[in-house]
């Protein structure tokens, strides 16, 4: 299978390194589209099909941040920060924006490969499957749309990855260590508070339907299938 990145970095030399890299690894795996400014990568991201974006920081034009929140208004495409901001207030701030991960320059290719594959194949099994019904709430991968007694409501992608989780394991108590592995992936250097805020802001966005949405005591959540 053909896998379709985007590159937004303004070095040459790193951007023809990783795709020397990754083609010459993975024939007939990987293709390439790069960007060398902010504004030039959003427009290539808002006009085409990507499955996965690797986002430098420091760019001309729009930074890596701005690019980022941008995306994530309309799409989950997995994001990876490729960077020489280290500390972790840049990464946490990264995360916090919704990126899978963050992989700091002078990096590995043989790291940013493995990572590329492991998120890919990760995002490929949140957005494949039939649409889901759990009582009065539906869900659409295909077309990343939620319905709530018949009402579409937005959600950010990570409420809408935690809800489609969820509801794929309906009735089951799913610890937080669970979802924190399944969405934030196994890099994500946070704590399992960031599960409990973010499940709070999902039953708000679901209204009435949000009382689905079961705390189990020291063990997790489950969704229940309602009426």
């Amino acid at each position: 299978m053909m896998y379709r990145i985007l590159l937004v970095e303004d070095n040459p030399h790193i951007s023809e390194s990783i795709c020397d890299f990754f083609t010459g690894k993975e024939e007939n795996t990987f293709q390439f589209d790069i960007a060398s400014d902010g504004i030039q990568g959003l427009t290539l991201a808002y006009e085409n099909t990507y499955d996965l974006i690797m986002l430098d920081i420091m760019l001309p034009k729009m930074d890596g941040f701005t690019i980022c929140k941008n995306i994530r208004k309309k799409s989950i495409i997995p994001i990876i920060f490729l960077t020489a901001k280290g500390q972790e207030e840049d990464v946490l701030f990264g995360y916090e924006l919704g990126c899978d991960d963050y992989i700091v320059k002078p990096f590995s290719n043989s790291e940013l490969l493995a990572k590329t594959k492991a998120i890919i194949k990760r995002s490929k099994g949140m957005i494949q499957g039939e649409e889901l019904t759990c009582g009065s709430i539906s869900l659409n991968p295909y077309t990343y749309t939620v319905t709530v007694e018949g009402r579409e409501i937005d959600l950010p992608p990570k409420q809408f990855a935690l809800l489609k989780y969820l509801m794929e394991n309906k009735n089951l108590v799913i610890s937080r260590e669970t979802l924190l592995v399944t969405i934030w992936g196994y890099d994500y250097e946070g704590n399992d508070r960031v599960v409990d805020n973010h499940i709070k802001k999902l039953r708000k966005a679901l209204g009435n339907s949000g009382k689905q949405i079961k705390t189990v005591i020291s063990q997790g959540y489950k969704l229940l299938s309602g009426e």
